[in-house]
């Protein structure tokens, strides 16, 4: 028994040596490995390493991109560019949480989840875990491009910050100085139809009813049929936040659709319960029972819409750019809206969204052996270099400049001679039509329909009356990620029910001190903590 004893304790301790040994075996390599990496970059520039190195990427994929990067002008040439070669590892959209969250589940994970979506409650879980790297020191240590943006809008820094005091990703930038971008959907009205009708622009709520309601008892398209819209789209969404600013509501903009710093109290508040936003429900209910807004717009889809549009038949829409919307001919003849004077005297536009974008989109993990030079990577796209590359692809390849300085694309891709869209024939050579990519975006380098002339006119127009705390959306700490997951997910859904239904006249406006009641009931004081928590952690980061 006595010698059954020392042989246990012979072999545990032949074991903890084993161990121990090959314990400091790894971190003997792992500091090996990170100086190897460390000697091999190069000063600053290009490239970025001296001996060519490979990283693995897992990226997200949209149907709109091509289903292998290797081949990718883009990639092709920023390898060329680099010394870094990238194995793309490709997700499809449709089975990216799933993919992702394996990975993250079996351990087995790439040195970087490019374009994945992450969600921020997966940020912090895994950035606390380890697993994700914290970037604060990293970024200024390696990214002046990125730190030179988040000095000069700090902000946006606060916003990727989370509750740990952590930065765990690198963020869509869209440009503070591109508000057509920032804005994206814009009202539009028929300038020939108030030609016509003898109106100007309407600048009040009471001057929209009124051209709408003209539009339909106008056989304005004189072609004998009472087939004018006053207003369509895809949704309602469009109108209520084109018209809250008129009605005193959502004053930190689109990335807070429940919640915002009241401008009287200067306290956080849940606005769907608020008398201003029941005001704006009785008249977007005035609208749509008279039949000013279309009324399949809760049931109609885009390919229905935009055939409409281009038909001619729709007096006001709100659409990223009428011309590509509806086309040339048709969106032509729309002119951007100004803001309406609500019936108190409120006129701002609050329908836009922060220069943090997204979040999520570029996350370094503690498989990278070479992080320094990964960070390199990605902070070219930070520059106005790099964002003329990821956008514009190479010069004479796919764009060319012209000799006023500006650029565009070659006629080959505008104008394809297979009849390939714009996006079709982009596709060999570009990325970013897919979205959710890292980076910033610049107007001198983005062809979307942002960029189109009469989209910076119409968002020129809104710019005077453009909110000025414009908020991104907080981070949580995991247990109130957990909360407001549930909260929001009754909330939130509740609201948005309710409100279609007042607005349809389904449930009567004699039932609001109920539906107030109910949102009181579902737990909105605890929803209400969280979000002051955040935002107050929002400020003092």
């Amino acid at each position: 028994m006595k010698l059954n004893k020392l042989f246990l304790l012979f072999v545990t301790t032949i074991f903890l040596v084993l161990a121990a040994c090959s314990d400091d075996e790894s971190k003997e390599n792992s500091e090996e490995a990170a100086k190897k990496a460390e000697e091999n970059l190069t000063e600053s520039g290009l490239p970025i390493v001296e001996e060519p190195i490979s990283l693995h990427f897992m990226a997200g994929k949209a149907p709109t991109t091509a289903s292998d990067y290797n081949e990718v002008t883009v990639w092709k040439k920023y390898q060329d560019m680099t010394n870094i070669e990238i194995e793309w590892e490709m997700m499809p959209k449709e089975g990216l949480e799933e993919k992702r969250n394996l990975a993250l589940a079996s351990g087995s994970y790439p040195d970087v989840f490019y374009t994945g979506y992450m969600p921020n409650n997966d940020l912090i879980k895994y950035g606390e875990q380890g697993v994700f790297l914290k970037l604060n020191d990293l970024i200024e240590e390696h990214m002046p491009n990125l730190t030179k943006i988040l000095e000069e809008y700090p902000d946006i820094k606060k916003g990727i910050t989370f509750p740990d005091g952590n930065i765990y990703a690198l963020p869509t930038i869209y440009d503070p100085e591109f508000p057509s971008l920032l804005i994206g959907s814009k009202p539009w009205i028929r300038e020939d139809w108030l030609e016509q009708l003898g109106m100007e622009i309407p600048e009040t709520t009471d001057e929209f009813y009124e051209y709408l309601k003209a539009v339909k008892e106008t056989d304005l398209n004189e072609n004998g049929e009472a087939d004018e819209i006053p207003f369509g789209g895809t949704s309602i969404g469009g109108l209520r936040q084109f018209l809250a600013g008129s009605f005193g509501i959502n004053h930190n903009g689109r990335q807070h659709l429940y919640t915002d710093i009241d401008p009287e109290s200067k306290e956080m508040r849940f606005f769907p319960i608020s008398d201003n936003y029941k005001e704006l429900l009785e008249y977007m209910n005035k609208l749509y029972s008279e039949g000013l807004i279309h009324e399949s717009i809760y049931t109609i889809d885009a390919t229905q819409s935009y055939a409409l549009g281009s038909e001619g038949l729709y007096g006001g829409a709100v659409v990223t750019s009428a011309e590509t919307t509806y086309g040339t001919e048709a969106g032509g003849n729309f002119v951007g809206m100004l803001p309406l004077e609500g019936p108190d005297g409120h006129r701002k536009y609050t329908d836009i969204g922060s220069p943090l974008a997204h979040m999520g989109g570029f996350v370094v993990t503690n498989a990278n052996e070479n992080v320094a030079a990964t960070l390199r990577w990605m902070d070219y796209f930070y520059s106005d270099e790099g964002t003329k590359l990821f956008f514009m692809g190479v010069e004479g390849e796919t764009y060319e400049e012209k000799e006023d300085g500006t650029i565009d694309y070659v006629d080959e891709i505008k104008n394809n001679p297979d009849g390939l869209t714009l996006e079709q024939a982009l596709k060999d050579h570009i990325t970013w039509l897919g979205g959710g990519y890292p980076g910033i975006v610049k107007e001198d380098f983005f062809k979307g329909a942002e960029s189109y002339p009469s989209s910076l006119e119409a968002a020129e127009k809104l710019e005077p009356y453009i909110i000025e705390e414009i908020l991104p959306k907080f981070t949580y700490t995991q247990d109130e990620s957990k909360r407001m997951a549930a909260l929001s997910a009754d909330i939130e859904k509740y609201v948005d029910e309710m409100q279609d239904k007042f607005i349809t006249g389904n449930i009567s406006f004699s039932e609001w001190d109920k539906y107030v009641k109910t949102i009181k009931d579902m737990g909105l004081e605890e929803y209400m903590e969280i979000e002051k928590a955040a935002y107050e952690r929002y400020l003092s980061n």
